[in-house]
């Protein structure tokens, strides 16, 4: 366990000192989450009504989920570039634990993440996103954001094993999760939904954790939209790290 815990926190500084190194990475931590934020909240704030909430208190908590799946894909790509290049050989080949790869992998989206979450809140402060409950609960929505985002990097570490190139990491990865994003109460209230995409997007776990998001946040209604969002968490990592970690073996194997 030892062993385990100190070659995936290597992993992950692998990882994490990519970004200073190579700028243009920061790009989708930073500036993409920004320029979301800007869009919907000028773009489409005016046409959307949110009953209850002004619609930048409404989109923050959508934005910040949204942005905190999307973070897996840094997985997704470098798992993805790691086999092409034989790079998992090379660590077959050296005396480490075979987890700590992905293990290290998914725990450097946690501190990316870290980042894009910081850099939203800012933004949304400043064009007039407020907390309307008390500090606990809004820094147990952050951890459900953190724990969510890292179950999620274990579906996106799948899908970066399973397709055959970088490009399809893209392809495949946007075509899964952009439904699942815009399907949902992210954007717009459910209610305005037609019947059948309705009845999809309330038990999309999209809409659990933004729903419960809004809970720990502005105090909306809570349902059991946090004990949820929770559980959705533990099955999403419950299904995919045991296929990602076949998955692993299978590349690695080749």
């Amino acid at each position: 366990m030892r062993r385990l815990v100190s070659d995936t926190l290597i992993i992950a500084e692998r990882n994490l000192i990519r970004l200073p190194r190579a700028p243009e990475l920061l790009i989708g931590f930073t500036l993409q989450p920004i320029m979301f934020v800007l869009l919907f909240r000028y773009v489409f704030g005016g046409a959307i009504r949110t009953p209850g909430y002004s619609y930048v208190d409404f989109l923050l908590p959508g934005i910040i989920v949204q942005n905190t799946a999307f973070g897996g894909f840094a997985t997704a790509l470098g798992l993805n570039e790691d086999v092409q290049k034989g790079l998992i050989d090379r660590f077959r080949s050296l005396p480490m634990s075979r987890a700590a790869v992905l293990g290290g992998r998914t725990l450097s989206d946690v501190a990316t993440n870290s980042l894009s979450l910081t850099i939203l809140l800012v933004t949304g402060v400043l064009i007039g996103f407020t907390f309307q409950t008390s500090f606990p609960e809004a820094a147990a929505g952050v951890g459900l954001l953190l724990l969510f985002g890292y179950a999620f990097s274990w579906f996106l570490a799948f899908i970066g094993l399973l397709v055959s190139s970088p490009e399809s990491v893209n392809s495949v990865g946007f075509i899964a999760v952009f439904p699942l994003t815009f399907i949902s109460s992210a954007f717009v209230p459910v209610a305005s939904m037609p019947a059948g995409l309705r009845d999809f997007a309330e038990v999309n776990p999209f809409t659990i954790v933004v729903d419960a998001i809004r809970h720990l946040w502005l105090g909306a209604p809570a349902h059991n939209n946090v004990w949820g969002a929770v559980v959705w968490s533990f099955v999403i990592v419950a299904v995919f790290a045991p296929l990602a970690v076949a998955r692993y073996r299978r590349a690695a194997g080749r």
